[in-house]
């Protein structure tokens, strides 16, 4: 079974996007757009956090 990791510049990117998606999703919460982009965004950012959270960095 081959480990899951993630390296520095694939964690930068997820940490980008998920920033991104959240700036998105205040904006679209704050104009009261649609709620199909809220959960859009929010799952975004979500998925993008739990995985920066949960899957350990590659060391070397």
């Amino acid at each position: 079974m081959t480990e899951l990791t993630l390296s520095s510049t694939t964690a930068t990117l997820l940490f980008v996007i998920a920033c991104l998606a959240g700036y998105r999703y205040r904006s679209v919460w704050k104009n009261e757009g649609p709620r199909f982009q809220l959960w859009i965004f929010g799952l975004i950012a979500a998925a993008c956090l739990l995985s920066l959270g949960f899957v350990p960095l590659q060391v070397g």
